[in-house]
C-alpha cells in the first residue's frame, strides 16, 4: 500500500489532519492544487473565544483553546517557524447601553474568564472612538495561515509525500476497504477541499452553506495599537504599520472575486471607529465552507467506508481544526465514537433521500 491515508485539500482542514495523523504514525499523502483559489489563504485566522454583539461564548471554547495552543506551539517547534500569535481582542462600546448590557454578560462566570481587568481605555483613545470605554477578551489571538500552511506543505514535500495535483475523479477506484488513486492504493481517502466540497461527486448532497467573505489591506503610520480591535469589523496588526480589515459576510454572489460594494462596507465600518488616517493597498476575497447547521463535517460515506471527508469548518478553522482532527483520528483510529453534532451521519437522509447517490 502507498500510504495509509490520501488527503485531497492542503487548507487549514487538510493541514491539520495531515500533521495530526502523521503524528499517529501514519503515513499520509497529501494532494494540493494551489491554482485553485483557497479560503484558507484569505482567513484573518483569527481565534476568539467570544463572538457576535451578543458576546456568545465559542462553542466548545473550553475543550478547543487549550487543544489549539498546544497544537500549533509544538508545530513551530518541530518545524522551527513561527505563525501562532496571542493577543487580546479589544470591543470598544457602542453606547451605554452595550457597556451596560456587556457588563450584566460578564458576570456569568463561563464569559468571566476570558475577559481581561482592569482595560486601560486610554491607550486606545488616541487610535480608535471609544467614549463609553470597551473590554478585552483574553485567550485570543490569530495564526498567520499562510506562514503555517507553507510550513506543513514543506514538511511533506521533504517527506516525498506531497503531490501538486487537482485532483480528478476519473482517475480514482474503489475497491472495498481501500482506494486507488493514479496507480497508488491507500488505505482510506479523506476529502478535505473548503468551499470546492460542493462540486465532489461524492459529497455533493451534503448540506453546505458557503459564505464569501472580502478583508482589507491597509497601512496605518500613526496608528500604535498592538491588540486586535472589533467593532462590526476587525483590525489586526499583523507587521510593522500593516493591518488587516474584515470582514464582509455574504451568501450570495459566491465568486473570488473583490467588489466596490465589500470595499465600501469595509471603509464605511473603518471610518466609523478609527481616527487616524489609513492607506488601502490591497482587497481580498474567500469564501467560507460554512454548513446550514454551523456545525462540521466528518465521517466516512455511507456507502464506501474507505472515503471520509473533514470539511465545514467555516468561519473558525483555525479553532475548530485542531480539537476536531484529533477527535476525528480518534474515530478513523481507534474506532471511537465522533461526536453526533459533527458526524455526518446527521445528513445522511439528504444522500439516502436520492440526491444523487454515488
Amino acid at each position: 500500500m502507498s500510504a495509509d491515508y490520501l488527503i485531497v485539500g492542503q487548507g487549514i482542514a487538510g493541514s491539520v489532519l495531515a500533521w495530526t495523523l502523521h503524528q499517529r504514525g501514519k503515513k499520509v499523502v497529501l494532494v494540493n492544487a494551489p491554482q485553485r483559489p483557497s479560503a484558507s489563504l484569505v482567513a484573518a485566522g483569527i481565534f476568539n473565544p467570544l463572538t457576535g454583539r451578543k458576546l456568545v461564548r465559542t462553542w466548545k471554547a473550553d475543550e478547543l483553546f487549550p487543544f489549539l495552543t498546544v497544537f500549533y506551539g509544538e508545530i513551530e517547534k518541530k518545524l522551527d517557524t513561527h505563525f501562532l500569535h496571542f493577543t487580546n481582542i479589544y470591543r470598544p462600546y457602542r453606547s451605554v447601553e452595550e457597556q451596560n448590557t456587556y457588563m450584566a454578560l460578564t458576570a456569568d462566570p463561563s464569559i468571566h474568564q476570558y475577559i481581561a481587568e482592569p482595560v486601560d481605555n486610554q491607550q486606545y483613545a488616541p487610535y480608535v472612538q471609544n467614549p463609553y470605554g470597551g473590554l478585552e477578551v483574553t485567550g485570543s489571538g490569530w495564526v498567520d495561515v499562510p506562514v503555517f500552511l507553507h510550513a506543513i506543505q514543506e514538511f511533506f514535500r521533504q517527506s516525498d509525500q506531497y503531490v501538486e495535483a487537482d485532483f480528478n475523479h476519473n482517475e480514482l477506484s474503489i475497491s472495498g476497504d481501500t482506494v486507488v488513486w493514479r496507480g497508488q492504493a491507500y488505505g482510506k481517502l479523506i476529502f478535505c477541499e473548503g468551499p470546492h466540497a460542493k462540486h465532489n461527486p461524492l459529497f455533493d448532497w451534503l448540506p453546505y452553506n458557503p459564505v464569501k467573505g472580502q478583508v482589507l489591506d491597509v497601512v496605518m503610520d500613526n496608528y500604535h495599537v498592538s491588540h486586535i480591535v472589533n467593532q462590526g469589523i476587525f483590525i489586526m496588526p499583523v507587521e510593522s504599520n500593516l493591518y488587516r480589515v474584515g470582514a464582509t459576510y455574504t451568501w450570495h454572489d459566491l465568486d473570488w472575486q473583490t467588489t466596490e460594494d465589500g470595499k465600501a462596507f469595509l471603509e464605511q465600518k473603518l471610518q466609523a471607529v478609527l481616527k487616524v488616517p489609513y492607506r488601502i493597498i490591497g482587497q481580498r476575497a474567500g469564501i467560507r465552507p460554512a454548513t446550514k447547521d454551523r456545525r462540521p463535517l466528518m465521517g466516512l460515506h455511507p456507502a464506501h467506508p474507505a472515503i471520509g471527508i473533514f470539511n465545514g469548518l467555516g468561519t473558525k478553522g483555525v479553532s475548530l481544526a485542531p480539537f476536531w482532527a484529533d477527535r476525528f483520528a480518534d474515530f478513523l483510529e481507534d474506532h471511537k465514537e465522533l461526536d453526533p453534532e459533527v458526524n455526518i451521519e446527521r445528513t445522511f437522509s439528504l444522500y439516502y433521500s436520492g440526491k444523487n447517490p454515488v
